[in-house]
């Protein structure tokens, strides 16, 4: 697979912008990762992620389903590997082809938890995405060693782990613009009791975003280039890895119990950070082809 380099999506600017998020002071030459950044911040216990975390574990052992979350977890990864073999097979042959194959495993976590209400507990009892809770929320990410082993589990390298950490950490005013439903002000030009819980939302909107790639590419694959084919697969990564974290905080509250409060916090208010802005970013650098972007007229 000819993929362009990782560092197309976390710049050195990105990194620095991290380490300041981060408030951590790091040398012209050095360079910012994940890990290095782990054993240079303050990780004490934040005592309202952690009450936070508390109250959505509060009686969820009982509604959800530990086998189901455990099944959903390991077709994730299956789902993951597998994506080095879609991006050879190129443009999809038709408008159900290897993204809506890998998006299935998330479907059936999604439609797991609509069943037992977690997204209006996370809408009812996460904060907003705001300076002070993304800065904390990246600091939990950040000293939860569980997340950082759960992406590399399923072939994060450190330079990726660090790219979905800064798009964490660094887009302050393009997460704030994601509202729960029930803090939507009055006066919006939308009837807001429509409006789904905000993590029901980012979960659902990536996994729409996947499955549309498969029609999108091949109705347009006389535009599409390598670089665009490049970005779908990092994106579905990025956007599948976050749904595998999320499963992992899920798969804790329904069993194992061995992730701390506030871990359970970050995981959720992180990986749906993660969701938000890579959808985003698809949108912008796959389905949005401009121009600039596509294909020379003499390839078409």
């Amino acid at each position: 697979m000819t993929m362009q380099p990782i560092d197309e999506y976390v710049t050195v600017g990105q990194r620095r912008d991290l380490a300041a998020a981060l408030e951590v002071d790091v040398e012209r030459a050095e360079v910012v990762t994940w890990d290095r950044l782990a054993g240079r911040i303050e990780t004490e216990p934040d005592p309202t992620l952690a009450s936070t975390g508390e109250a959505i574990r509060d009686g969820l052992e009982e509604e959800l389903d530990g086998a189901l979350v455990a099944d959903v977890l390991a077709n994730l990864e299956d789902a993951i590997d597998r994506l080095p073999t879609v991006r050879d097979g190129g443009v999809p042959k038709g408008p159900e082809g290897p993204y809506t194959a890998v998006a299935k495993p998330g479907w059936r976590l999604y439609e797991h938890l609509l069943e037992v209400g977690l997204f209006e507990r996370l809408d009812e009892t996460l904060p907003r995405f705001e300076s002070d809770t993304i800065e904390g929320m990246t600091r939990a990410l950040v000293g939860t060693e569980e997340l950082s082993d759960v992406l590399a589990d399923v072939g994060f390298d450190e330079t990726e782990r660090t790219a979905l950490l800064a798009a964490v950490a660094t887009n302050n005013n393009r997460l704030a613009r994601w509202v729960p439903a029930n803090q939507i002000p009055d006066g919006v030009e939308f009837d807001t009791s429509i409006v789904p819980p905000l993590y029901q939302r980012t979960m659902g909107g990536a996994l729409l975003w996947i499955r549309g790639l498969d029609r999108h590419l091949w109705q347009y694959e006389p535009l599409v280039t390598e670089p665009i084919l490049d970005d779908a697969v990092w994106y579905v990564k990025a956007l599948l890895g976050s749904i595998y974290a999320a499963a992992t905080a899920v798969a804790d509250l329904a069993t194992s119990r061995s992730f701390a409060d506030e871990t359970v916090t970050g995981a959720f208010m992180g990986t749906a950070a993660i969701q938000i802005i890579c959808q985003e970013d698809l949108m912008r650098d796959v389905f949005y082809i401009t121009d600039e972007m596509r294909a020379p007229s003499e390839l078409r």
